[in-house]
């Protein structure tokens, strides 16, 4: 019983992110992030644009609370806006920023809608980054390209914990079209990352010559005497 509530609730704020994130598809959406409080559910909205989101005097938000509590039942939902700070590292802002482009412009541009996206991320300061648009574009028959640049991990630990994806489907007239964008910022710890530390500057030292110790005045005097002295003849 415990479980089905579980999953129940589960299924309930994957819903309400589903319909929040359709909704305000165009206005740089991010997450939503629900949180249950004793005065009620707390749902933070991030976005790059908030103006866009609140309305004019809040006519938005007022709207999305009247839906939350008739359609998903919710008790005293409150509603904020959160900014993102660095919309171009923000791969769920960027990959709605590309489908409502697609929708917007069509698919004879997405070569260029790519690139530029891809130039402004690693602007942003990303080590690397990958976006992949899969779909019935420029021709009638399926297949997807893939625009990268930089470092970016696919497997392991630091992939499923510190690369940041997301997803967002654009529908043209061909069809669904899927936009999968992966960015690895500049604050990924990589675990084989090498640092070298500036070592203190040594200083050479002086080696002295051992200078030839001094002859003292009588082993000189005895030298004299013996240069002086001749030499005998060995005989035969």
């Amino acid at each position: 019983m415990i479980e089905r509530n579980i999953l129940s609730q589960k299924m309930k704020e994957f819903k309400i992110r589903e319909f929040i994130s359709k909704k305000f598809m165009k206005t740089g959406y991010s997450h939503t992030t629900i949180q249950k409080t004793p005065l009620g559910d707390k749902i933070t909205i991030y976005t790059t644009r908030p103006g866009l989101v609140v309305g004019r005097k809040g006519e938005s938000i007022k709207k999305l609370t009247v839906v939350l509590k008739n359609k998903y039942r919710l008790e005293n939902p409150q509603i904020e806006i959160g900014e993102v700070e660095n919309p171009f590292l923000d791969a769920q802002s960027i990959a709605e920023k590309i489908a409502y482009s697609l929708e917007r412009f069509g698919s004879t541009r997405f070569k260029s809608i790519g690139y530029k996206t891809l130039q402004s991320i690693m602007d942003a300061g990303a080590l690397g980054a990958e976006i992949i648009v899969a779909g019935k574009i420029p021709s009638a028959r399926a297949r997807s390209w893939r625009f990268f640049n930089g470092y970016l991990k696919k497997c392991g630990h630091v992939s499923d914990t510190q690369v940041i994806r997301g997803e967002s489907t654009a529908h043209l007239k061909s069809g669904a079209v899927g936009i999968a964008v992966s960015i690895m910022p500049k604050t990924v710890n990589l675990p084989d990352k090498i640092i070298f530390k500036n070592s203190e500057a040594v200083q050479p030292v002086k080696v002295e010559e051992e200078k030839p110790a001094k002859k003292s005045k009588e082993k000189k005097k005895q030298d004299k005497d013996e240069e002086k002295r001749p030499k005998k003849n060995k005989s035969s």
